[in-house]
């Protein structure tokens, strides 16, 4: 998908993973968001670690408008993989993910 063709909130690709610092979440952050710039280097713009200091317990990541997971609603923490795949079916369909696609 060419970015003219992506919907408005996604011509210029933001990742927003909003943690609780107090919970002790700012290393499992920011390897999400180590492996989010791994597999999507040339379709994101930035990916952004935000304190939600404000927020007891929250643990969110969201692609522009678009709540990709939320540690509350989705039973915990994401995998690598399965974090990927929603990312990718939002931001290039298309995309091939390799061995995360593959069926064990």
């Amino acid at each position: 998908m060419t970015e003219s063709n992506l919907p408005n909130h996604l011509t210029n690709p933001k990742i927003r993973i909003l943690y609780c610092p107090a919970c002790g979440w700012m290393l499992r952050s920011t390897w999400i968001a180590q492996e989010i710039l791994s597999t999507f280097t040339g379709d994101l713009s930035a990916v952004s670690l935000e304190p939600a200091v404000q927020e007891p317990g929250l643990f969110e990541v969201w692609l522009g408008d678009s709540l990709i997971w939320c540690r509350k609603k989705d039973g915990g923490f994401p995998q690598a993989k399965e974090l990927k795949k929603r990312i990718r079916d939002l931001l290039c369909p298309d995309r091939d993910l390799g061995h995360l696609d593959q069926k064990h």
